[in-house]
């Protein structure tokens, strides 16, 4: 049987593979800075390592991981020369980026990525990483209906953003 237990080295390594690159480009896009978004991951995993006996397995090691990285990219986003510097995001450079043949350009992604961050991070967990409002808000720390708001208001800025670039209207 103790054979069979992983180390946390382990366990770490094994979380790396499954959602570095998800973590990534989550980081990336909260960022908007590749070297930023490396070392933010490079956080969550250093953080994951240290605290994964602690960790209680009452949610998923995904939802677990994200919920670091959040707070990571937060803490990030949160000092002054972070807020001082212009970052001109270039969605080719998302790691991994997502090949989506169906899309003409990457309008929406830069429309995405201009949002204000309360916004970018709800419409980021909820349309590229799939995540349910419900576990949105437990990854934020605000209240379910703040989450299903903050999607909301994306979305009208979105329409209006991209009016002239769908041709439903």
């Amino acid at each position: 049987i103790e054979a069979l237990k992983e180390t946390t080295e382990e366990i770490v390594e094994r979380l790396m593979q499954l959602h570095g690159d998800g973590l990534m480009r989550l980081c990336f896009m909260m960022l908007g800075d590749r070297a930023l978004a490396e070392d933010a991951v490079q956080e969550t995993f250093f953080k994951a390592y240290r605290a994964y006996g602690r960790f209680r397995h009452e949610s998923s090691e995904y939802t677990w991981l994200t919920r670091i990285a959040i707070n990571t990219c937060q803490s990030i986003r949160a000092r002054a020369w972070f807020r001082l510097e212009v970052r001109k995001e270039h969605p080719e450079e998302i790691p991994g980026a997502y090949a989506q043949p169906d899309l003409p350009d990457d309008t929406v992604l830069r429309a995405v990525m201009a949002l204000k961050p309360k916004y970018k991070d709800v419409v980021l967990l909820h349309y590229y990483q799939g995540l349910p409002t419900k576990e949105i808000a437990d990854l934020l720390g605000i209240a379910q209906s703040s989450v299903s708001v903050r999607l909301m208001r994306a979305r009208t800025m979105l329409k209006d953003r991209l009016k002239e670039w769908y041709f439903d209207e």
